[in-house]
């Protein structure tokens, strides 16, 4: 039998990490209440507060008036996390069983379809709940069109099970030139006469559109805008509406190719090299969440400066040109998005450009994989 000695000290692990920027979220949160002045903010944390973690953007978001999400799980998490204030359900119960859930938690939750009333109705509970009930006002996808929009309002007005009445709707070119009129008139002839609180908007119309004390309503819903990307992205970038990124995904070189005219790169030769090139082989790849079919060019930040992305993105790695970047070597500090060194930044919406998807998609495919830390401005929160 080989015997295998260990040695006292860690190995070193892979040099790829996620960084959570706790100073980026206050800050972004502080933005979308200087767009919605006197409106209450959600903070909308679903799926995983976008990738960044629950409980890490918890801890720069709970400033917020109340949070944001879909699954109830998520909701339980927050109140362990000693969260007392409003958690609302954006999609509302997906079973009778959940307004049991809704009942323990005090959560908030929206109401799309005559069966989660009809499930409401048959609720036994002592203690009523507050729902946000939803119009379809042209996005299609849940709420009540505004011609049934009363009715079911008078139904859920008459149970003893519903506390208060809240009217919530959803924009669908809030961050494109159609714009918000054709949905926000609909919204608000139908809601004119009821009273209750309103919630219509969400990063983009806050941005945008929160200027109008009508259009703001009492509660806003910003979601991508607290991670610090633009949901109007090219036309506006993450610095125009004073946004800061909150996350950075960060590795390095651990390998240097020198290639000749004609050498191409990686599978399927998708690229061949026309000089004379240096090539930097950086720890990250579509295992950890990098998109595979980012092409050629796709910008990255080698020590702090701009290069881009040559071959195909393989399972755990990368290659980058650093033909310009002569003092660029195995160590070398790459930002994949998010800050970088010397005062550096790649918005994360400039990859997803490249990449033909956005921003919201990198931050949520961020892989298992990738080790996570959060950090404040001064350091390790």
């Amino acid at each position: 039998m080989v015997r295998i000695r260990l040695a006292k000290s860690r190995p070193m692990p892979r040099p790829l990490e996620a960084l959570i920027h706790l100073d980026a979220l206050r800050h972004n949160l502080s933005r979308a209440r200087e767009c919605a002045p006197d409106a209450q903010v959600w903070a909308v944390v679903k799926a995983n507060a976008y990738g960044h973690g629950l409980e890490r953007a918890f801890e720069g978001l709970r400033a917020a008036d109340g949070f944001a999400l879909l699954d109830i799980a998520e909701a339980r998490k927050l109140r362990e996390m000693d969260w007392r204030g409003p958690i609302l359900l954006l999609e509302g119960v997906f079973d009778a069983r959940d307004l049991e859930w809704c009942s323990r938690l005090g959560l908030w939750h929206v109401v799309h379809s005559e069966q989660q009333i009809d499930w409401l109705a048959q609720h036994k509970t002592e203690w009523p709940q507050r729902v946000f009930l939803k119009m379809n006002t042209g996005m299609n996808r849940l709420g009540f069109t505004p011609q049934a929009f009363r009715n079911a309002w008078l139904r859920l007005s008459a149970l003893p099970q519903v506390d208060e009445v809240s009217f919530i709707t959803h924009f669908s070119d809030a961050d494109g030139p159609r714009g918000i009129s054709h949905q926000a008139e609909v919204f608000l002839a139908h809601t004119a006469d009821l009273s209750g609180e309103r919630s219509l908007c969400n990063s983009a119309a806050t941005l945008r559109h929160a200027h109008d004390p009508k259009i703001r309503g009492d509660w806003v819903r910003p979601g991508v805008m607290l991670y610090g990307a633009s949901p109007d992205h090219p036309e506006h970038d993450a610095e125009h509406w004073g946004l800061q990124p909150a996350m950075t995904l960060h590795s390095k070189l651990i390998g240097v190719q020198h290639l000749q005219p004609g050498d191409t790169i990686g599978y399927g030769s998708r690229f061949t090299a026309d000089r004379e090139m240096r090539i930097g082989v950086v720890a990250c790849g579509y295992a950890d969440g990098y998109p595979r079919h980012a092409p050629d060019g796709t910008p990255v930040l080698v020590d702090g400066l701009a290069t881009g992305i040559v071959g195909r993105v393989s399972m755990d790695m990368i290659t980058v040109d650093i033909s310009h970047i002569p003092q660029a070597d195995i160590g070398a500090e790459v930002t994949l998005w998010g800050r970088g060194p010397h005062g550096s930044s790649l918005p994360i919406d400039e990859v997803a450009r490249h990449a033909g998807t956005i921003g919201y998609e990198l931050m949520c495919a961020l892989s298992p994989r990738v080790p996570v830390q959060a950090i404040d401005a001064h350091g390790a929160a």
